[in-house]
C-alpha cells in the first residue's frame, strides 16, 4: 500500500503471490458475522469457474481487499448490530456511521472528505480505521486510494 519493497515479502503479499500463482482470483469480502464485538469474514475466490469461501480474519481481508482492489460486503444485521445507518445523499450514496462501536469521534471516522488528503495520509487513515474495525469507511478510503491511482 505505502509502495515500499521489502526485501522479502508480506504474509499478505505472500499470500496474493500464491492466488496468482495457482491462477485464483479473489472476488469479493464478505464481513459475514459479528458476535460478542468480533466481526468474522470470508474471501470469495474464483479458480477455474468455481467458487471458494476461505474463512479469514476481518483485518487480514480487508488487507487482501485493498491489494486486490476488490469489493467488500456485508449484511445488514451486522450493520444494525454495529450500529450503523446507511442513507442516501442528494450527491451521492455514502455510508453514513450514527455511532461508531468504538466510540471514535475522530473526523475519519465521522465521514470527513478524502479528496484533500495525500495518499500518504489516506495510506495513515486507512491503517487507523481497521485497527478500530472501522469497515465502511476503510473501504471508502481504499476505493479513494485506488481511484487516484487509476488517474496515475
Amino acid at each position: 500500500m505505502e509502495r515500499m519493497s521489502p526485501n522479502r515479502p508480506l504474509t499478505h503479499d505472500l499470500f496474493k503471490s500464491t492466488l496468482d500463482t495457482f491462477h485464483v482470483e479473489l472476488k469479493e469480502i464478505v464481513i459475514n458475522n459479528l458476535l460478542d464485538g468480533i466481526f468474522y469474514a470470508r474471501l470469495i475466490c474464483l479458480k477455474d469457474g468455481d467458487l471458494y469461501e476461505i474463512d479469514s480474519r476481518t483485518s487480514d481481508a480487508l488487507a487482501m481487499a485493498v491489494r486486490y482492489s476488490c469489493p467488500i460486503y456485508t449484511y445488514e444485521f451486522i450493520l444494525d448490530a454495529a450500529g450503523v445507518s446507511l442513507e442516501e445523499s442528494e450527491d451521492q450514496a455514502q455510508p453514513v456511521r450514527e455511532r461508531s462501536s468504538s466510540g471514535s469521534s475522530s473526523a475519519i471516522a465521522r465521514g470527513a472528505s478524502l479528496s484533500s488528503y495525500s495518499i500518504e495520509a489516506l495510506t495513515q487513515m486507512l491503517e487507523e480505521v481497521l485497527g478500530e474495525e472501522n469497515y465502511e469507511r476503510a473501504a471508502e478510503i481504499r476505493d479513494e486510494i485506488s481511484r487516484r491511482r487509476e488517474e496515475d
